[in-house]
């Protein structure tokens, strides 16, 4: 199978994660859009189902399918959100927000009974951090967040560029209104040091290190579709 093959076989393997008559998260990116598609059509025969995206862009996508929606403030936890990732890694710790959505994506996964993540084979890697790792900041103070960013870095031993994410000639603007810098660390062996630095960092709205959210994995190779699954 070609990758988007891969990506349309494992949200197909998602949907047995969905019960009629829930609400549940709906992911961001190209992965989780080949679930939008395919969930669509599974409400068209009859499935009830409302969903909480986790971008405007999905949000629209929805509509556009006939999917219902609600809002995370009136329906407060969802029984489950099915959302892609740029990396799985061991434990299924991941990096995510490559499609600019990881604070909303951390947000509602939270809210969640449970996190089920849909991936090609290529996104699983024995440590994170081959993905840069987004971070979501605050535009007031930018320079000073990035110099903490990096005082953050050399302490626990990284190195890498930090990028600040653009969207043509402008800077990419999140949902939430803020930036994102992409900081190409490489090798991270130590996802919860550098997550608690990170959160420590008063211009740092959110990270893209998921760590202790999913709790299962659903991976689409060429050999086929595997899961992987951890208690919670």
């Amino acid at each position: 199978m070609d990758q988007r093959l891969q990506k349309i076989e494992a949200a197909r393997a998602a949907l047995e994660h969905v019960e009629d008559g829930t609400v549940i998260g709906i992911g961001t990116g190209s992965t989780a859009e080949e679930f939008v598609r395919l969930l669509a059509a599974k409400v068209a025969d009859g499935l009830m189902v409302t969903g909480v995206p986790t971008s405007e862009r999905t949000a629209t996508l929805c509509r556009e399918l006939g999917v219902n929606l609600t809002t995370l403030d009136e329906a407060p936890r969802l029984a489950v959100t099915v959302d892609g990732a740029d990396e799985v890694g061991p434990g299924l710790a991941l990096i995510k927000g490559g499609g600019g959505a990881l604070l909303r994506e951390k947000i509602v996964a939270a809210a969640s009974d449970r996190m089920v993540v849909i991936a090609d084979a290529s996104k699983l890697v024995d440590t994170l951090g081959r993905f840069p790792l987004p971070i979501e900041v605050n535009r007031f103070g930018l320079g000073a967040t990035q110099r903490a960013i990096e005082g953050v870095a050399d302490r626990l031993g990284l190195a890498g560029a930090l990028a600040l994410r653009m969207g043509g000639d402008e800077p990419f603007v999140t949902d939430g209104g803020h930036l994102i810098i992409d900081a190409s660390f490489g090798r991270i062996p130590d996802p919860r040091a550098l997550s608690d630095a990170l959160h420590a960092i008063p211009g740092v709205v959110e990270h893209g290190l998921f760590l202790d959210l999913a709790s299962v994995a659903i991976i689409a190779g060429e050999n086929g579709v595997s899961t992987k699954e951890i208690t919670r």
